[in-house]
């Protein structure tokens, strides 16, 4: 019994239709060899759940074997969950997957003559496309795609029943298969309409015949105008909506006698009928008055107070009543931008924080922002909006706050202009927005109008103007345009300098340009520089701000990077502790700065090859991710992508290539084919089949990874070449001599022009060719190359490391084998 509702002790009648669906549903339909399939199909409000309710309370007592599950269909997030718990409570192997078809696994319990005796209710099943694939459309691929029809369960001892106001649908559903009987329950009295007038009649004193004169003298023009956008085949011609009526009769009484619960009621169908928060009423007058005026709509039937969150819902007919009277009297545009403006004052910045608040607004924000009003409140809304779905991290949402930041600078640059501060923070942040989803080019564009306009407006050595040089820097780079960034983060340098001697050394300002430098000298990889500016911002931070403030945790952050970089891993792994410790105390263990520390302390412990730990913390990362972000969040297959690391420096091949497949899949998804971290997926699970041996999966993997690199980020691009030396590592382990060296020579000449002959990068290309030219027997040209290795190794990084002992040894063999 999963049946999530208590009986309703007032239902009374309706005995026809219930004998009718226990014909159809337990002696008719149990004759049959197939899944027995029924619909209740009316107007909402109609009591369809209210009847199926108390015919499933009926069933239960008379078939006590008889097993019932109850689903709600009102949206894919309410279907999931429900099947989740379905699949819980009955206890099917894999349901605690995160990645499993838990409608998949239903179907197939219900299927099988084992389970028994079944009836399964989907209550709200309205939505078509949910339901039936789209004619001429092409089938989705991954689990749980499928349109729900697909997934109905087929057993003779099984029994469907949906509930619906989609006539259409209804007869799909209920008449799949040529022989299923049909039950289409025409229910032509409406619950909703009744309540309302009982309302109207308790609350006002009168008797019946006084109420149905008041029904019978409402205008129908008025009512006609009332119903549009419910009008149902149910009801016959020429005959009054009954809600529309009582609506009518109910709202000019509470305009008369609570014009405040009036206004309510105006407002609230200028959002999403559903969880409205009633922090969105305003106060007028006190506390008591505002809880009065909630208290008349609730009297008269128009919403439901729900107790436990402090939220309100409007029926969905009252909903559209209400915004055709506000049509109709010409009130509509005044109260959206009235809702706009109250929306604006409680809507909450995008802060980690304020997360469950502001995600409780998000869908009557978007609601409000449909409208077509101008104005300044609905363009800083706007703003905030997208801050939101930005911080969500999902693709998704990341293209529509792309959409609203376009929107939001343009009205910007109308009002303010140009060259104003808030018009060049919109394009900031519309840049940002840009880089995360890898698109470069667009990135560029607006932070070099922004870094332009903030030299001109602010000076060259203002925050705002470093920060957009920064910005353009890492830009730069991520295009792998090397000189152009050096010469961006040159004059960062020199301001910091000019700041030092003007502001102070430990000024706030001066500490946050040495901070961002010494963030650029890391991907720079000038690892010296960087860490001595670090150790200095971090001294001078504990002196001025104190040890535990967000600011020195963020360059403690830093410093912690650097060592990691430099394989100073004991170092790394000190201070990355005690910025996860620091930041569970100061911001909380869920706080996204603090799992970012706990996941760069799980990589720190991979390169420590603390396996154990790095597992452990890096799971513990992915869970709480999942838990506060969301599955699909960005950061999310970030730690999933780490975790799949620590699983390949283990060796476990398998968890990590499952893993790795998970990741690249969803980031596809939320991403993109072409986004940078989706192709650094695919390039780490095409490693991942080389390791395995897997070498024609490793192969068509790495070749689309470094045609993709080529087409998006370039040929000569840092990323593009990686993906062609790891190729080429593929090929050797299937002995595809030739064609590895062809590769090799290429990247060996491109990493000479973009990073230098002496880079270390460039010198392992180097002695990958030289092995490969011994392999193909061009033993004179292998030696070659190895000698010249081995100079440049001994000059870069000295007689100790064991890269230029490796070659040096190599080189001795070789040569000997000659003599």
């Amino acid at each position: 019994w999963i049946v999530p509702f208590e009986r309703n002790p007032r239902f009374t009648g309706r005995e026809t239709q219930l004998a009718q669906l226990e014909e159809m549903l337990f002696t008719e339909g149990r004759s049959g060899d197939h899944t027995t399939k029924a619909a209740i199909i009316g107007l909402g409000g109609v009591g369809k759940t209210q009847l199926t309710l108390e015919f499933l309370f009926r069933m239960r007592k008379k078939y006590p074997d008889c097993s019932i599950v109850w689903i709600p269909a009102t949206s894919s997030e309410s279907l999931h969950r429900a099947y989740l718990a379905v699949a819980q409570e009955l206890g099917m192997p894999g349901w605690e997957d995160k990645e499993a078809d838990v409608k998949g696994l239903v179907q197939e319990y219900l299927s099988k003559e084992s389970t028994g005796q079944w009836l399964l209710v989907f209550d709200n099943a309205d939505d078509i496309d949910m339901w039936i694939a789209k004619a001429g459309s092409k089938p989705q691929s991954g689990q749980g795609s499928q349109p729900l029809i697909d997934y109905l369960p087929k057993s003779k001892q099984g029994t469907v029943l949906f509930t619906t106001r989609n006539r259409k649908l209804a007869v799909q559903l209920a008449q799949n298969n040529i022989d299923t009987s049909t039950l289409l329950l025409q229910l032509t009295y409406l619950p909703l309409a009744i309540v309302q007038a009982a309302a109207y009649i308790n609350e006002n004193g009168m008797i019946l015949t006084e109420y149905l004169s008041l029904l019978a003298e409402q205008e129908t023009d008025v009512i006609d105008l009332l119903s549009k956008d419910f009008e149902d085949d149910s009801r016959y011609p020429n005959v009054k909506n009954p809600v529309a009526t009582t609506w009518l009769v109910s709202f000019k009484q509470i305009q008369e006698r609570d014009s405040l619960a009036a206004e309510y009621l105006s407002l609230m169908a200028c959002v999403e009928p559903k969880d409205i928060p009633q922090y969105l009423l305003p106060i007028k007058q006190s506390k008591l008055r505002k809880m009065e005026a909630i208290g008349t709509l609730d009297a008269y039937s128009f919403v439901n107070r729900r107790r436990a969150d402090q939220c309100l819902d409007l029926h969905r007919l009252v909903y559209l009543a209400t915004r055709n009277w506000l049509r109709k009297q010409g009130h509509l545009a005044q109260w959206t931008e009235k809702t706009i403006e109250r929306l604006e004052e409680v809507f909450p910045d995008h802060s980690h924080e304020n997360r469950n608040t502001w995600r409780m607004y998000l869908s009557h924000v978007r609601f409000a922002l449909r409208s077509e009003i101008i104005h300044e409140t609905k363009t800083k809304l706007m703003w905030r909006y997208g801050l939101c779905l930005y911080r969500e991290g999902i693709q998704g949402r990341w293209k529509k706050a792309e959409d609203l930041g376009v929107q939001v600078m343009e009205a910007r640059k109308r009002v303010s202009g140009t060259d104003h501060l808030d018009t060049l923070t919109a394009m900031a942040n519309l840049a940002r927005n840009y880089w995360d989803q890898g698109q470069w080019k667009e990135a560029e564009k607006l932070q070099v109008q922004i870094l332009v306009t903030r030299e001109i407006a602010l000076g060259q050595n203002h925050p705002d103007t470093l920060t957009s040089m920064a910005n353009l820097a890492s830009t730069h780079r991520s295009q792998g345009r090397w000189q152009e960034a050096e010469q961006l983060e040159l004059q960062v340098v020199q301001v910091v300098e000019a700041r030092k001697r003007v502001l102070g050394a430990d000024h706030p300002y001066t500490l946050t340009t040495m901070s961002n430098l010494a963030s650029t000298y890391n991907s720079q990889e000038r690892w010296k520089e960087a860490e001595d500016l670090g150790s200095q911002v971090v001294e001078a931070r504990e002196r001025v701000l104190g040890a535990d403030h967000v600011n020195t945790l963020t360059s403690i952050h830093i410093l912690a990077l650097t060592y990691r970089s430099q394989k100073k891993w004991k170092e790394a792994a000190e201070l990355g502790m005690r910025v996860v410790e620091a930041r569970k105390r100061v911001l909380g263990a869920d706080h996204p700065y603090t799992l970012t520390s706990m996941s760069n302390l799980a990589s720190t412990y991979n390169s420590q090859e603390r396996w154990k730990e790095a597992k452990d913390l890096g799971s513990q990362v992915v869970e709480a991710r999942k838990r506060v972000l969301g599955a699909d969040h960005v950061d999310t297959l970030t730690s999933m992508h780490i975790l799949a690391l620590t699983y390949r420096n283990q060796k476990k091949w398998k968890e990590a290539a499952e893993l790795g497949m998970q990741v690249v899949e969803a980031r596809k998804r939320v991403l993109g084919a072409d986004h940078p971290y989706t192709l650094t997926s695919m390039s780490n699970l095409a490693s991942t089949y080389n390791s395995q041996e897997r070498w024609k999966e490793a192969e068509d993997l790495g070749s689309q990874v470094m045609e993709a690199r080529k087409r998006v980020l370039g040929a000569d691009h840092v990323d593009t070449l990686t993906s062609m030396h790891i190729l080429a590592l593929t090929y050797d382990g299937q002995k595809k001599w030739n064609e590895e060296a062809e590769l090799e020579v290429q990247v060996v000449e491109a990493r000479k022009k973009v990073l230098g002959a002496d880079h270390p990068y460039t010198l392992t290309t180097m002695s990958n060719l030289a092995y490969t030219w011994k392999d193909l027997g061009r033993d004179a040209q292998a030696i070659g190359l190895m000698r010249e290795c081995v100079r440049l190794r001994e000059l870069i990084l000295g007689v100790g490391h064991p890269d230029f002992t490796s070659s040096l040894n190599t080189l001795a063999r070789w040569e000997e084998e000659q003599e």
